[in-house]
């Protein structure tokens, strides 16, 4: 398994960030562990708000660099961990958005994800045409989409009206999963907020 490497250019004393990127980094830990430790930097982002801002090339360039793996589908171990993976990686981007939000404007830290939207969305676009997705990474996938739209508004728009985009949200509607629906129902409100605009 590869190991996702970053450079840490933090203070010695963000040690817990330190110990997540080492264990990321570490090539014996078992992948298993990687997408928990991927949806944990979206918790610190919440739990410390837009504090999390310094973290934020460090961790954008290790979700990043997950994001790029590619998997064998007919290796059903690899493609369960790369659906976990996914998710974790989309978790965590929730949990930064959440977390760079800051009802005082001059908190606020969300311009620093602005230039990374593109490529999150993309990521989704790829979840979006992935036939042999999990559940869980749909309903995830939707609820990142609608975090985005409903924390940057109409100045999202470019980025969002793309195909894809409107088949996730239609699959998540469609969706048995009453979770799955909801998230899809509320993120396709937002949408339609951002399209009336």
């Amino acid at each position: 398994s590869s190991g996702i490497n970053a450079e840490w250019p933090l203070r010695p004393g963000d040690k817990l960030m330190e110990l997540l990127v080492a264990a990321l980094s570490n090539a014996n830990l078992h992948q298993s562990i990687k997408p928990s430790i991927l949806s944990t930097f979206g918790d610190i982002a919440m739990a410390i708000g837009p504090a999390f801002v310094k973290y934020l090339p460090v961790v954008v360039h290790i979700l990043q660099q997950a994001s790029s793996a590619n998997v064998d589908k007919n290796d059903y171990e690899m493609w369960d961990y790369f659906n976990e993976l996914r998710e974790g990686i989309i978790e965590a981007y929730c949990g930064i958005v959440q977390g760079l939000k800051h009802d005082d404007p001059a908190q606020n830290q969300l311009e620093a994800l602005r230039p990374h939207l593109q490529i999150i969305v993309q990521l989704l676009m790829g979840v979006s045409e992935d036939k042999d997705k999990t559940e869980s990474l749909t309903t995830a996938a939707c609820g990142l989409l609608g975090d985005i739209v409903s924390t940057y508004g109409s100045s999202v728009k470019h980025l969002v009206q793309f195909d894809g985009i409107s088949n996730l949200l239609a699959q998540g509607r469609r969706s048995r999963s009453v979770k799955t629906k909801h998230t899809a129902t509320w993120a396709s409100k937002e949408m339609k907020k951002i399209n009336a605009l």
